[in-house]
């Protein structure tokens, strides 16, 4: 059940592309990406505290243990820290996504900016656990990520063009916030958290950056109906359900695990610009994507059991 958690979760967040190319005129990647987390930041706060309260009401021991924690001067910053921390990332990951797309397309760079998250957070849990990740995790996050590679540089059938240097920084980048993020909660959920009160606290603090952005952007396109239900879409459906969704199911399984998962975004993304929007892709990238769903089905067999009963192997 998880492992589907984390994989709806990708479902709606390659959504994302599909629903601005639907969405009415004037708009700028910086206001949709400001407005999609002020709404779906709120939404996201509002869902994940309601279904946070009604665990405590269910596990008493386990929230008077979460407060303990958090009244320890010490013990008590990092847990804070690590939650605003998710909020950043999050804020962050808008701009450097959008900056990637602008620069290299759309499909160069989402496959970037995915590609390269699940191989950012396994570095990461590397570097913070010092365990070695597992052969399936290797295996599928390969394949996984020469299918992105190949769907990235295929495109669209008949298209050619390079890469931007700073395109491919910027989504890069974020792949880092969202490698972050992945890690940041997985340690927030080994403490002993529960997993609504951490994205709901990443959904309160992103809400208030990205409400700070709002008099320095054009809204005018909210004023259309289209405007309006591509909004809600995008903050309510790709981030607040989505993001309730990704938590839970990264209770279950590993920050890199959870991770190579999401990279069913832009195997979404490119069956909807197939079917919705009327694209044509190279032969390369349907390659690719049959790459990227044999990694996705590797790691989703690997990954049956909860909690991935031997996702790491100790160094010895």
């Amino acid at each position: 059940m998880h492992v589907l958690a984390v994989l709806a979760a990708a479902v709606l967040f390659g959504t994302t592309g599909t629903s601005q190319a639907l969405g009415p005129d004037g708009t700028t990647p910086l206001s949709i990406g400001v407005m999609r987390m002020v709404i779906g930041g709120a939404g996201l706060a509002v869902i994940a505290f309601a279904l946070a309260a009604r665990h405590a009401r269910r596990r008493p021991d386990a929230a008077a243990k979460s407060l303990r924690s958090l009244s320890l001067s010490q013990g008590g910053i990092r847990p804070l820290a690590l939650m605003v921390l998710t909020g950043v990332c999050i804020s962050v990951y808008q701009p450097l996504f959008f900056l990637g797309t602008g620069r290299n397309g759309v499909a160069v760079g989402t496959v970037v900016a995915l590609g390269s998250a699940p191989i950012l957070a396994g570095l990461l849990e590397w570097a913070l656990t010092r365990r070695m990740p597992s052969p399936t995790w290797m295996a599928a996050t390969a394949l996984a990520t020469i299918g992105v590679v190949l769907l990235g540089f295929g495109g669209e059938a008949g298209s050619a063009g390079g890469t931007d240097p700073l395109g491919l920084v910027g989504s890069v980048g974020a792949g880092a916030s969202f490698a972050v993020i992945a890690n940041a909660q997985r340690r927030l959920l080994d403490d002993g958290w529960d997993p609504f009160t951490v994205v709901g606290a990443m959904g309160a603090s992103s809400a208030l950056i990205c409400a700070c952005a709002l008099p320095f952007v054009d809204l005018a396109w909210l004023g259309t109906p289209a405007g309006v239900a591509m909004a809600l879409w995008l903050g309510l459906a790709t981030i607040a359900i989505a993001y309730v969704l990704f938590t839970w199911g990264l209770s279950g399984l590993t920050a890199a695990t959870a991770a190579t998962l999401t990279l069913g975004e832009p195997l979404t993304a490119s069956v909807l610009g197939i079917a919705v929007l009327g694209e044509r892709l190279s032969a390369l990238a349907i390659i690719g994507l049959v790459v990227l769903a044999a990694g996705l089905a590797l790691l989703a067999w690997g990954s049956r059991a909860p909690r991935d009963p031997a996702p790491f192997a100790v160094e010895a």
